[in-house]
C-alpha cells in the first residue's frame, strides 16, 4: 500500500489515539501468567499487540474479545503455561519476541519463536545473554542472537544482578519476568531510566518488586489478575502534535493520552523548542497517568537531545526530526544509536528520505545533525516497512510543496491503524489517501 499526502493549510479539532502499544503488550503477557481474570480496556488492536494475544493463547491462556479494545484474559499462572503446539510467529513485534523469551525462560519446556524478515534481522543477544546466565537454554541463528530461536526453560532459574549496557525497557522486562521463576532475587541496573510500564503493572499484579535508584529487583512469586485500562499512546499522539505545530493554521488536542514521566520526553523537548503546548493532567488514579495535550501552530527553536533524555523519547525521534527540519536553527540528536536496530535503521532512513524532500541532515553514528529552516518539497519516499518512519514522512508531507507519496505504508497498521482517517478528520478533507 502507498499513501498520498497533500499539503494542508489547517488542522483543527480533538483527536484520540489508539491504546498504548507498550502497555497493551504487557497486559496480554502479564494477564496470561496471573492467576484469575484480567480485564483489559483500551487494548491496541493493531498487528503487533495482537501477536502477543495469539502467543499467550498458544501457551495456554484463554483470551476472549468482549468488545472494541476490551479483552478478558483467563490467566493460568506461571505453572499453568504449557508448551506451544507450534512455532510462535511474532510478526514484526520485537516486544512480543523479547518479553516472551523472558516469560518462558523459567518454564521447563521448549518454545520456538520466529518473526518476519525485519524482526529476524533484529538483535536478540541482549535478551539471550542475561537469561542464559540465569540457566535458560537459547539456541538459534547467528549463535542464538537472531530469530528463529528455540528456548528451553529451566525449572528453577538462578538469581542474577545484571547491569544493562544500554537502557532498554524490553531487556529489563524480559529479565524481570524471568525473575518470577528464579531461586533468589533478580536485579536489573539501568544506565538511564527507561519506560517503567513493566514495574507499574507488576506491582499492580502483586509482584514482590523493589526500585532503588537505577536498580529494579524482583523475587519469585505469583501474580494476581486485575483490571488494566490502557491510555492513549503518546508515541502515536506525537505525530498529531507535531503536525499541529507545523501546519500554518492549526490547533489540535489529543485526549486520554498517557503521561507516564518515563515517556514524556517528547513533550519536554517540544516545550524547550518554544512550542505552544499545554498539558492538562487528569486526577491521579490507580493506573497510568493520563491527560489532554493541546498544541497550536508555533515557530520552533532548535533542540539538542542526548543522554538520559533519549530513552524517554526514543520512538518519537522520527517525528522530532521533522520538527527540527522546520525549526529556526541547527538541532542535534545524539546518543541514539539504538535507532539503528529498530524496525529499520531509522537514522539512515530519516537522513535518506527526508533529504529527498529537501531537508538538510547529516547522518552520524549515533544520531543526526539537522539544519532547520528547510522548505520541504513533495517526493516519492520509502518507509522501509517502518511504521514510525512512514508516519513521520506523512507529517512532513502535510507541510511540503506538492504531493508526497509514501511507499510500503501498510506498516502503519502496526501501531496506528486509523492514522490517515484521523489526519483527514483534523484537516476537514482528504489530506491523506491510501491506494494499493
Amino acid at each position: 500500500m502507498r499513501l498520498r499526502v497533500r499539503p494542508v493549510r489547517r488542522l483543527a479539532g480533538e483527536a484520540s489515539v489508539p491504546g498504548d502499544k507498550s502497555i497493551s503488550h504487557r497486559a496480554a503477557l502479564f494477564g496470561a501468567i496471573a492467576e484469575g481474570l484480567t480485564e483489559v480496556q483500551g487494548f491496541l488492536e493493531a498487528e503487533d499487540c495482537l501477536r502477543s494475544l495469539t502467543a499467550v493463547e498458544a501457551l495456554g491462556a484463554e483470551v476472549t474479545h468482549k468488545g472494541p479494545g476490551h479483552y478478558r484474559i483467563a490467566g493460568v499462572g506461571l505453572d499453568g503455561l504449557r508448551e506451544a503446539p507450534d512455532v510462535i510467529d511474532c510478526g514484526n513485534s520485537g516486544t512480543t519476541a523479547r518479553l516472551l523469551i523472558g516469560l518462558v525462560a523459567g518454564r521447563p519446556f521448549w518454545t520456538f519463536l520466529t518473526g518476519d524478515a525485519s524482526l529476524r534481522s533484529r538483535p536478540m543477544k541482549r535478551v539471550a545473554e542475561p537469561l542464559s546466565r540465569m540457566g535458560a537454554t537459547i539456541v538459534g541463528r547467528a549463535d542464538g542472537t537472531r530469530l528463529p530461536l528455540a528456548i528451553r526453560g529451566a525449572a528453577a532459574l538462578r538469581a542474577l544482578t545484571y547491569e544493562l549496557p544500554v537502557a532498554s525497557a524490553q531487556v529489563k522486562s524480559a529479565v524481570l519476568l524471568a525473575g518470577l521463576s528464579a531461586d533468589g532475587p533478580v536485579s536489573v541496573v539501568e544506565p538511564a531510566a527507561s519506560r517503567d510500564h513493566t514495574e507499574r503493572m507488576l506491582r499492580q499484579f502483586g509482584a514482590r518488586l523493589e526500585v532503588a535508584g537505577p536498580t529494579v529487583t524482583i523475587r519469585q512469586g505469583a501474580l494476581t489478575a486485575g483490571a488494566v485500562t490502557v491510555p492513549g499512546d503518546i508515541s502515536s499522539a506525537a505525530f498529531l502534535l507535531v503536525a499541529g505545530l507545523l501546519v500554518p493554521d492549526a490547533r489540535v488536542s489529543v485526549a486520554g493520552v498517557g503521561l507516564n514521566p518515563t515517556r514524556t520526553g517528547i513533550l519536554e523537548v517540544l516545550q524547550a523548542m518554544q512550542a505552544r503546548l499545554r498539558v492538562v493532567a487528569e486526577p491521579p488514579g490507580e493506573g497510568e497517568p493520563l491527560g489532554t495535550v493541546t498544541v497550536e501552530t508555533s515557530a520552533l527553536e532548535p533542540a539538542s537531545v542526548g543522554g538520559a533524555l533519549v530513552p524517554r523519547l526514543i520512538d518519537e525521534v522520527p517525528v522530532l526530526v521533522v520538527a527540527a527540519a522546520l525549526a529556526r536553527g541547527r538541532s542535534e540528536i545524539r546518543d541514539a544509536g539504538e535507532l539503528r536496530v529498530k524496525e529499520s535503521d531509522r537514522i539512515a532512513a530519516l537522513a535518506r528520505e527526508l533529504s529527498r524532500m529537501g531537508a538538510r541532515l547529516e547522518e552520524r553514528p549515533d544520531g543526526l545533525l539537522v539544519e532547520g529552516g528547510a522548505r520541504l518539497r513533495g517526493a516519492t519516499v520509502q518507509s522501509g516497512g517502518d511504521h514510525r518512519v512512514a508516519m513521520a514522512l506523512a507529517v512532513a508531507g502535510l507541510v511540503a510543496d506538492g504531493e508526497t507519496v509514501i511507499e510500503d505504508a501498510d506498516c502503519i497498521a502496526t501501531s496506528f491503524p486509523r492514522f490517515a482517517a484521523t489526519l483527514n478528520a483534523l484537516a476537514g478533507g482528504e489530506a491523506v489517501s491510501a491506494e494499493a
